[in-house]
């Protein structure tokens, strides 16, 4: 029985070791304290590249990182608490995810839809303000 016994722990222990080193190598798979996502078109679902991504604990600017050609983008090993992220990219409306808690021992994924400027968030024209 004893002898059964440790069978079954060295087992285990191995399978976990094994886990624990293969963790990280799948690039599609998260590792702890992880925060990846995809930026889209919110029109046209395509991949947005070169959209600025910052991670804000409280009120301290965290990491910064830029999505690549897929869209894609992560944050490795932030330190757990509440965070916010904020998207931002020339010729789209800032975006904005509040309360997004990042634990310890868990992978976040975040989709993102930008809106892109429809050109009416230009400064009003000085006739505008001219009374013409």
């Amino acid at each position: 029985m004893k002898q059964k016994l440790a069978l079954l722990a060295f087992a285990f222990i191995g399978c976990t070791t094994a886990q624990a080193n293969n963790r990280g190598d799948d690039p599609g798979e998260g590792k702890k304290q992880d925060v990846l996502g995809y930026v889209v078109h919110a029109e046209t679902k395509k991949p947005v590249k070169d959209v600025s991504v910052t991670a804000y604990n409280v009120t301290r600017k965290e990491k910064v990182v830029v999505t690549d050609e897929d869209g894609s983008f992560s944050f490795e090993d932030l330190k757990p608490g509440t965070y916010r992220f904020v998207f931002e990219k020339t010729g789209f409306h800032k975006t904005t995810r509040e309360k997004v808690v990042v634990k310890s021992d868990e992978a976040f994924q975040m989709n993102i839809e930008m809106i892109e400027n429809d050109g009416l968030d230009v400064m009003p024209s000085p006739a505008h303000f001219g009374g013409m």
